[in-house]
Formats: structure tokens, sequence, C-alpha cells
């Protein structure tokens, strides 16, 4: 197994499972990664000190929790994506490598720690992301506000990308996070509906898109953002029935990545896609309208968001000088 079953949840210092969930499961062998989605170990000396900022300020990273394959370049570079609210989820996703289980209580400080470290990285732009939060009235959106606040306190120049949970059940709650104006609302719609009861099964594919159409109601000046993972058995044409929803849903950005297994209890790979394929992927969403795409083996939604921010103005200034 690649990934270990047992951490530590800082629950007195007694191992719980990482995923209970999952721990009955039957092993799905992990298979040889292509050459082209292979990456080196992290070597360079600032990704040692980003690494030791993030732990003198007591965060928590998506790149670190769901094993991110990008996490040598990005943090290297002093790039990461916090996460905020904890490092437990109460979903239980097939694909994703985030602890399971009971979430502990939100930490009040934590809006501070994350813009301190932010302006210390010297960020000019952030991504903040978070676990499921079905244990809160309101999903964790007030949390997320609270964040986005500390962030144009302590940081006023860095550009703010939330990547956020889609809220179900919880009323109110996005127009929480959509009045707080993030520069970039994501949310990932993950896979192909047909494959939700087995990939994503708390969640509900129309909630997720219905959420992104929502944001572009309450405020167009916000971008949205999404992503897929191709690799877990979805076909051509629901790949492209998603892309047409979401620009129904005038989503701004598409991002579409390489599903990887995180351990032998999760979903197993499918396929690995070629980046043959994913460029005809990227060919096709642009012609649908995106005003951009990254889709790649190694794009994450998260990956090179500083560069794509700046991608994205440039191409909604120029969409609009051309009265689009």
């Amino acid at each position: 197994m690649t990934t270990r079953l047992l951490i530590d949840h800082r629950q007195g210092g007694v191992a719980v499972l990482r995923h209970p969930e999952k721990a009955n499961r039957p092993d799905n062998p992990i298979q040889r990664k292509p050459d082209w989605i292979r990456v080196k170990a992290p070597t360079h000396p600032i990704y040692h000190e980003t690494r030791e900022l993030i732990r003198s300020n007591r965060l928590v990273t998506v790149c670190e929790e769901a094993g991110c394959p990008n996490i040598g370049e990005c943090w290297s570079q002093r790039h990461a994506t916090m996460m905020i609210m904890g490092e437990v989820c109460t979903r239980a996703c097939a694909f994703c490598n985030v602890a399971t289980g009971q979430p502990a209580p939100l930490d009040a400080g934590e809006p501070a720690r994350v813009a301190d470290a932010v302006a210390r990285l010297g960020l000019r732009h952030v991504v903040i992301t978070s676990v499921d939060r079905d244990d809160l009235a309101d999903g964790g959106a007030a949390h997320f506000a609270a964040v986005i606040g500390a962030l144009r306190a302590a940081a006023p120049d860095t550009t703010i990308e939330v990547l956020t949970p889609d809220f179900l059940r919880k009323p109110g709650a996005l127009e929480v996070v959509a009045e707080a104006r993030p520069d970039v609302f994501n949310h990932n719609l993950e896979t192909v509906p047909r494959l939700y009861p087995s990939i994503r099964p708390g969640a509900r594919y129309y909630q997720s898109l219905r959420l992104l159409d929502r944001v572009k109601q309450l405020d167009p000046t916000i971008f949205t953002k999404s992503g897929l993972m191709v690799g877990l058995g979805e076909t051509r044409p629901e790949v492209l029935q998603v892309m047409d929803d979401l620009r129904i849903a005038e989503v701004d950005f598409l991002t579409i990545g390489q599903y990887l297994q995180p351990s032998v209890k999760h979903a197993a790979v499918a396929e690995f896609v070629t980046p043959d394929a994913f460029a005809e992927y990227a060919r096709l969403a642009r012609a649908r309208g995106f005003l951009l795409v990254s889709a790649t083996p190694l794009t994450r939604s998260s990956y090179h968001a500083d560069a794509d921010f700046a991608a994205l103005r440039e191409a909604r200034a120029a969409r609009l000088a051309a009265g689009g």
C-alpha cells in the first residue's frame, strides 16, 4: 500500500484509521505509472523553507493531505494551497486521500494564521480549500469568509481563490462566501454524473453545477472554475457533456487531470489517459468558450494558480475588448 491507513489525528496521540470506511474494502492493486506522469522527489531548499513555514503556523495544506504529485514544484516556488477547517473530512469519496471521520471544532485563530503565512510567503495569489464539514450548520461558510477577510487585511495585494465544498443542504452558505468576494470561486465536479454513486457518493452532480451557476448570478465579476479527473472509467462523450453543462453555468476556467490512486483501498485507475488525449480535451474545451483551460496528466485544481489567474484576467479583458 502506498499510503498509510493509520495516522495520528492529534487525539491524545492515539492512532486512528485514516479511511475507516475503506478499511474492509478489497484491495485494488496500484498500477505502474507511465513515464509522462512520474515526478522527482523534492530537493529544492525553498521547498523545505515553505514546509517549515507551514509547520510553524500549524497549518494544513491539501498539497500534503491529498498527496499531490506537484508538491515539490509548487513548494519550491512558495506556492501552497491552504486547507482550512481541519484535516478530517465528513465525506468518504473513493478518490480522495484526505482522512475521514468526525472533525474537531473550528479553530478561531486559523484565519489569522493563514493570513500571516500568506503575507510571509509573499504570495501574489492564494488558494484556500477545505474539508467537507457537513457537521456544521453552514458547512463552514462563515469560516471561509473570515479567512478571506483576514487575507484582505494582512495581504491586500494577494488575489484570493477559494475551492469550496458543495454546501449540500446548507441554505445561504454559498451566499456568505460569495459576499466575501473572492477573486475566483472554484468548486470541482470531479467526475461525470454516472460515476457519482461510486466515486463521489456524498455529493450530487446537479447540486455542484447549480452552485457554480449561482455564483455567477450573485456576482458576474467573480471568476468561476471547476475541475475534472479522468481515468476513472468515464467516456469521452460524458466528459464533453460535462463541458457543455459547465458552459451553460458560465464557468470561466476548466481543469482536467489524471486520477492517481492514493492507496489500494481507493478507486482503481481505469486508464492512464495519454498526453495527446488531454490536448484534444483542451482543444474541445476552448472551442466551447471557456476563458481558460488546463488539461494535462499532472494538472490539479490549484496547479499554477497564480499564473492562471493572470491569464484569466487577460482573457476576460480581451473578450470584452472584442465585444464578447
